[in-house]
């Protein structure tokens, strides 16, 4: 079960992603029926268990990370622990983009705008790596 998609996660990991899948947030619900079945152009995955967390929306093909942010992510102990997790996240050579609920909630449009994008750019870098090899 342990696959690159998963960079070693643990079986504990495993099963509370599947925990937090029978309880989104109403921001994740939101952005996830706008992800879902391949709607910008790639599969993501939601609650996705890898390294020693769980992100909320994971496209394997670009190496992309999507996390909506509540307000515990305000506090000063959360952020520390945000910056922490981005870094090895990054080390592992994922990308990550970030948005707050109330952007979900309030501004889905740019939202999507910003994703787009992102899997712009990186599909651009993928396909330039690939052909100038």
């Amino acid at each position: 079960m342990k696959t690159d998609m998963h960079f070693g996660a643990s079986p504990e990991l495993f099963r509370r992603a599947r925990e937090l899948r029978k309880h989104p947030t109403k921001a994740e619900e939101i952005l996830w029926k706008h992800l879902r079945k391949r709607r910008m152009g790639h599969k993501f995955r939601r609650q996705h268990p890898m390294w020693i967390c769980i992100v909320d929306f994971y496209c394997h093909y670009l190496r992309l990370i999507v996390e909506v942010d509540g307000g515990i992510h305000e506090e000063a102990e959360q952020q520390l622990k945000d910056k922490e997790k981005t870094e090895g996240l990054i080390s592992l050579g994922l990308h990550i983009i970030r948005f707050s609920n109330e952007e979900v909630l309030f501004d889905i449009d740019n939202v999507l705008d910003k994703i787009s994008q992102e899997i712009s750019e990186l599909k651009y870098h993928r396909f330039k790596v690939k052909k100038s090899k």
